[in-house]
C-alpha cells in the first residue's frame, strides 16, 4: 500500500508541529480549493521562508501543501533545506501517517485473530494468514524461538484467499473449542496437516471471516502473509511474505 510505504521510510526531522486540526472555516482559499478536489486537511505546521504548511490526505496518500506568504497560491510536494533534509517528512508522519497507522493497528487489534504465544509477550505481531499458505507456515516456523521464549505473540487474522477451501479451513480453526491449539497442530504438521474444511459455516463464524476479509481489502492487501509490527520507535511497519533472516531479527528483536 503506497501510504504505508511512505510511513515506513519516514524519519524524524526537527519541526514545530502544532497538533490541532485545521477547521474548514480557518482555511485560506487556495487550501479550500484543494479540499474541494478531495484532499482532507489534517493539520497545519510551521515552514521556513514565510510559507505556511498544511498536511493533507489524498487517496490514502500524505501530501504536504505550502501556502505562499501572500496567501494566494499553494505548492504541493516536498520541501528540502540546504542540507538536503526533507522538511515534509516529520509533519506528514505526525499528522497523517501516524494517525492512519494507529487506526489500522486498532482495527487489527479488534479483529478476529488466533493468538500464538504468551499474553504477556512484550511484542505483538499481526499477520493476515491463510490456512493453505506455505509462506505463513514458514513464518510460523521462523518465529518459534521468539514465541517459545515468551518475547513475541503472533496474532493470526485468518482469511481465505489462496484456495477455494481456504475460508472453510479458517472457519474450522475459528470454530474449534481451542483455536490456539488447533492452529498450532495445523502449523506444526505443515504439509501433513489433517485440518478439514468446514462443510457448513455458522453465520457468526462467516461474519468474522467476512470482517477479516474486509479489513484486508481496506488495507490494500492481496496476499498472505501480510505482517505488521511496531518498530523500536513505535512506528507501524509492514512485511510482505516470510522475511529474510536480517529482516526477521529486526522485526522480532533479540531472542
Amino acid at each position: 500500500m503506497n501510504f504505508m510505504r511512505h510511513a515506513l521510510i519516514a524519519t524524524a526531522v526537527s519541526l514545530s508541529l502544532p497538533g490541532a486540526l485545521v477547521h474548514a472555516e480557518d482555511l485560506p482559499a487556495p487550501i479550500k480549493a484543494l479540499e474541494a478536489k478531495g484532499a482532507t486537511i489534517k493539520g497545519s505546521f510551521d515552514a521556513p521562508g514565510g510559507l505556511k504548511g498544511y498536511a493533507a490526505e489524498y487517496q490514502n496518500q500524505g501530501m504536504a501543501l505550502y501556502l505562499t506568504p501572500d496567501g494566494k497560491y499553494v505548492l504541493a510536494g516536498n520541501l528540502f533545506n540546504e542540507k538536503g533534509e526533507d522538511l515534509s517528512t516529520a509533519p506528514l508522519q505526525k499528522l497523517v501517517y501516524g494517525p492512519m497507522a494507529e487506526a489500522m493497528w486498532s482495527r487489527m487489534e479488534n479483529s478476529t485473530w488466533i493468538a500464538d504465544g504468551a499474553k504477556t509477550a512484550p511484542k505483538v505481531i499481526y499477520l493476515f494468514s491463510d490456512a493453505n499458505c506455505p509462506y505463513c507456515n514458514l513464518f510460523w516456523e521462523q518465529a518459534r524461538p521468539w514465541v517459545k521464549s515468551g518475547k513475541v505473540q503472533l496474532r493470526h487474522i485468518m482469511v481465505g484467499v489462496i484456495r477455494e477451501d481456504s475460508a472453510a479451513k479458517a472457519a474450522s480453526l475459528l470454530a474449534d473449542a481451542n483455536p490456539e491449539v488447533a492452529l498450532q497442530n495445523h502449523e506444526q504438521a505443515g504439509k501433513g496437516s489433517t485440518l478439514k474444511a468446514m462443510q457448513n459455516i455458522p453465520n457468526d463464524i462467516q461474519a468474522k471471516l467476512d470482517a477479516n476479509m474486509k479489513l484486508m481489502e481496506d488495507m490494500g492487501l492481496s496476499a498472505t502473509p501480510s505482517i505488521f509490527y511496531k518498530d523500536e520507535a513505535g512506528h507501524l511497519q509492514q512485511q510482505q511474505g516470510a522475511p529474510r533472516p536480517e529482516a526477521l531479527a529486526k522485526m522480532m528483536g533479540p531472542k
